[in-house]
This record gives C-alpha cells, structure tokens and sequence, in this order.
C-alpha cells in the first residue's frame, strides 16, 4: 500500500537510554519494544528520512535535579518525580538511544512536566517553522505518550501517521487494541516499510528540487 508524505517530520517519543535503553529499568516496556522490532525499524526509517531531507525530532522527557518545572499532578508523574534519576537533565539516561544512530542535524526537544510533548516544548512551533504538515509518530509508549502525542497532533491540524511496528506498549494485546480501537481514529495505521518506501520515492523529487 502507497503512503502520501505531505510534508513530513519524523517524531520520536522519548526513546531514551534510560527508557527503553542500556540505562532502563522498565523491564516491561523493553520487552514490547524489543517484540515489535521497534529499534531497527525506526532506526532504518531514520536514516531514509536524513537522506531525503526530512527532519528527524527526538521528543525527550527529562528531569531537573531539582525538579523545578516537573509537576506531580497524576499518578504517574508522581510516581516519576519520586524515582527522577533514570532521565535527569545531563545524564546518560536522558540521551537519545545511541541504536538510533541520533545525528547533528536531529532536533531534540526536551520536556520537564507532562506526558506528551506538544504542551511541554515548542514542538508545534518548530513542526510550522519547519513547514510540517505530517507527522510520523513513533517511539513509546502506546499506553500514554504516543497516544497522547497522536491526539494532540490532530487536535492541532496535523496530519498524523503510524507505524505500527515503530511504536510499542505493554500488554501487547491493549497496545494493540489502544491503536486498533483509538489511534486509528486520530491517524492513518501504516507500518515502517511503508513509510520507508514513500521516503524513498520522495528522493529523487527533491534531488531535482535542489539539485
């Protein structure tokens, strides 16, 4: 099946060291991302996507030491807020997972409150300045950040498209039923090969663009 891109940016939702990395303690989640091959098969649509000239966004959670700015208004931000040290600002936790193969040219915005990443960075800002009209979500997890990432996308006028096999969560069954069920409402279902294919077809149309 065929894709249409738009004018596309690649989101990745807090594929961090410390959360689905060598630096991670939930062992459940780690698992889902390693079941679905999420890794290479965000890895591979990431390289495709730098090649074409497409943008790259890691959307990362981080901490103060402090915790100034990070609030404990839910359950699982106090929770997180209790045990901050896995994704401090600065520490090996908080880096992009290195299997990502992360780039210079890659925008990171990072986040100290929330649990999506529109409202606690200026990713709405930088997707417009950048002329975005689609965003490809990806990353974890299914249960809240990406769900929540794909909602606020839509809500905001975006386009949204998932790879199914770039996104993960725990149980796998509710993962599944959470995209079958819900994000198939905000988003067009796709999965990684796809998308790549319709980076690749894209590469030669801004090679003659810019050529």
């Amino acid at each position: 099946m065929s894709i249409d891109l738009g004018h596309p940016a690649i989101l990745s939702m807090e594929m961090q060291r410390g959360v689905v990395g060598d630096r991670s303690r939930i062992r459940p989640l780690i698992e889902a991302v390693d079941a679905v091959g999420l890794v290479p098969n965000l890895a591979g649509m990431m390289r495709r996507a730098r090649a074409a000239g497409i943008t790259v966004i890691h959307c990362n959670a981080e901490f103060r030491a402090d915790l100034k700015g990070s609030g404990a208004n839910c359950p699982l931000l106090a929770a997180m807020t209790r045990k901050p040290d896995h994704i401090l600002e600065g520490s090996e936790g908080a880096e992009v997972d290195q299997r990502l193969e992360p780039s210079p040219e890659d925008i990171v915005l990072r986040r100290f409150h929330g649990v999506s990443p529109f409202t606690g960075s200026t990713l709405d800002m930088t997707l417009r300045n950048l002329g975005v009209d689609t965003v490809i979500a990806t990353g974890v997890s299914v249960n809240m950040g990406v769900l929540g990432l794909c909602i606020e996308a839509a809500n905001l006028g975006y386009r949204v498209l998932l790879p199914r096999d770039a996104v993960a969560g725990f149980p796998a069954d509710y993962a599944a039923a959470v995209i079958d069920n819900s994000l198939a409402l905000v988003a067009t279902i796709t999965d990684s090969a796809t998308v790549s294919a319709a980076i690749a077809a894209m590469a030669p149309a801004r090679e003659l663009v810019h050529g």
